[in-house]
């Protein structure tokens, strides 16, 4: 591994293990002070993930975090493959880090007059519905890796010519499956009773996680703003990706009415002013879904360079530039931003995974392997391989380049000298392993997220990729890049994004330590536990991709760059299909 010094990003945000947390104090260099420095332009960022809810405050001249609070948030499991959270929960958490690290800045130096503006990232596709009337919730938020709309669609395809779960991708650049918002929005409105009568009755809100924090946040019923931006909008299966807007073919399909909808906004302008609060007056210039919100926190600004974030699930994004690529082996087509009214949108190829950071927490809560997370990276180290055994958990299906909902995790390859050291380097494995279905053959890769701390992964990410792996000093980069667009807002101007872009990052670099052969050893070993774990939960016969180069290529395709006068493009070179 090679550390590279250039600029300061102070600290890394550990995993959250189950505690609120609380940083303030020595953030600043020197002389740990930011009164001195006078005239300070800071950006607030809520980051409202998966499994917390957090505030951090960004110095925008140096991109230093200053302070943060996080709360975590509890995830309701009222069936198996059900995933729900309260909305009121997600709502108070996200006020309380607010309040919390705005108090923070008290002790450094500092106070609530150099907070300029505040940006919103989220946990995407997470479907929240709410009467605008009363500002009551209508169902608790049906969480994106929810798998209660397995019917739903399965009867969405069958309305399909071809009964073809890609017949939307040229519309949307999605596939039918559970993970998009209109396809719990349609579940909701066949099952939910009280969503019927408010749809009805002309009261019915609908929003992912940032529109219900938007509309809370700038006044609620007293005149809250019910908007989106284009990277949230781009997850709901609703928005024309080519529009920019919501469609109506693609609302008559899933016979969602438009009335619910919120407004389709750029990524960053200025949307509204909080209503309450510490931050009471201040403008809300920035909204991101968490993915793309790192990709903008990484400078992934060119044609061709990629992130991936380790979080509750994995997710790995691709810069097309400004034309969107359609995918026709199961990567999504979606927009990376639009940093302003007026400016163009740019798109981004995703590979998503469900579970990630996920399968080290069931680890260490369901089968007590480990007590804390940071123990399956000394666990892991004890055993220089797994000793054949390999860990799929695709404890909500499989997600690309598969999109079997079917699909559930196992453990394979247990001998009776397999221990627990073994089943902990598995899982840190099967992360680095499912990065390699991509097959972007990338120079490096940057990365993200709370499970980059542990170097054995990012270590084990560079040998099954065979490039040189980077990692920012500072991880947490969702929030960094919704404070970037809130900051570089019109109006703002707090926040320049045309330097040259990342020239002064400090960065972690991870150098292949296997051959080629090795690496490809390992795929194809994963590659039959992959397929090992298909087709569980219902023994249905769907389509099987044979000839993926190892899962984690998270897409089962390969990404070429070529030039052809003077100007990138994208290859994708398709393996062969085998329809069982």
């Amino acid at each position: 591994m090679r550390h590279t010094e250039n600029r300061l990003l102070l600290f890394s945000i550990e995993e959250h293990t189950g505690r609120e947390t609380t940083l303030c104090g020595n953030f600043m260099t020197r002389d740990n002070s930011m009164a001195s420095q006078g005239g300070l332009d800071l950006v607030g960022a809520v980051d409202q993930g998966t499994s917390s809810s957090r505030f951090l405050i960004f110095n925008s001249k140096t991109a230093e975090l200053v302070t943060y609070h996080q709360t975590e948030i509890k995830q309701i499991y009222p069936h198996e493959g059900w995933v729900e959270e309260d909305p009121h929960e997600i709502l108070e958490t996200v006020k309380t880090c607010i309040s919390n690290a705005v108090n923070n800045l008290a002790g450094l130096g500092s106070g609530v007059r150099d907070i300029k503006c505040i940006g919103i990232t989220n946990q995407r596709e997470t479907t929240v519905v709410w009467d605008k009337v009363t500002g009551e919730p209508l169902y608790n938020a049906i969480v994106w890796l929810d798998l209660r709309t397995a019917s739903t669609v399965k009867s969405l395809i069958e309305k399909t010519p071809q009964k073809n779960k890609d017949y939307l991708r040229p519309y949307c650049g999605l596939p039918i499956t559970t993970y998009f918002s209109a396809v719990k929005l349609r579940w909701l409105l066949d099952n939910c009773e009280k969503v019927q009568q408010a749809v009805k009755d002309g009261r019915c809100m609908f929003g992912t996680v940032d529109s219900w924090l938007m509309w809370n946040l700038t006044g609620g019923v007293n005149g809250g703003c019910h908007i989106t931006d284009v990277t949230n909008a781009s997850r709901t299966m609703l928005m024309n990706i080519h529009t920019l807007q919501w469609d109506d073919f693609l609302c008559r399909f899933f016979d969602i009415p438009k009335a619910v909808l919120p407004e389709i906004r750029s990524s960053s302008e200025v949307y509204g002013k909080m209503a309450s609060g510490p931050l009471q007056g201040y403008p809300i210039s920035g909204i991101l879904g968490d993915q793309q919100a790192a990709l903008v926190g990484q400078t992934c600004f060119k044609l061709g360079q990629a992130k991936n974030t380790y979080g509750t699930g994995c997710f790995l994004l691709y810069n097309t530039g400004t034309q969107p690529v359609e995918s026709k082996n199961g990567l999504l087509t979606t927009v990376a931003y639009k940093l302003g009214p007026n400016k163009p949108a740019v798109y981004a190829l995703e590979g998503a995974i469900a579970i990630a950071g996920a399968c080290v927490r069931w680890l260490r809560d369901n089968l007590g392997i480990i007590s804390t997370s940071q123990e399956v990276e000394t666990l892991a180290q004890q055993v220089e391989s797994t000793h054949g055994c390999y860990f799929v958990p695709a404890f909500s299906g499989l997600f690309c380049p598969y999109w079997q909902d079917s699909a559930r995790g196992i453990i394979c390859g247990l001998s009776q000298f397999t221990t627990k050291h073994h089943i902990a380097r598995a899982a840190l494995e099967l992360l680095e392993a499912m990065n390699q279905d991509s097959g972007i053959p990338l120079t490096l890769l940057q990365v993200d997220g709370g499970m980059t701390s542990n170097n054995l992964l990012m270590q084990l990410q560079a040998d099954i990729l065979q490039i040189q792996v980077v990692r920012p000093s500072m991880p947490e980069t969702t929030a960094l890049g919704v404070a970037m667009a809130a900051g570089a807002a019109e109006g703002m101007g707090v926040w320049n994004l045309n330097q040259e872009e990342g020239s002064n990052i400090t960065t972690d670099v991870f150098t292949p330590s296997i051959t080629q052969k090795e690496c490809d050893e390992r795929c194809a070993r994963w590659n039959m536990a992959v397929k090992r774990s298909m087709d569980w939960q219902t023994g249905s016969t769907a389509p099987v991709m044979k000839d993926v180069e190892c899962v984690l290529k998270l897409e089962g395709f390969y990404f070429k760059q070529h030039t052809t006068n003077m100007k990138p493009h994208l290859e994708i070179i398709i393996p062969s299909a085998d329809v069982s």
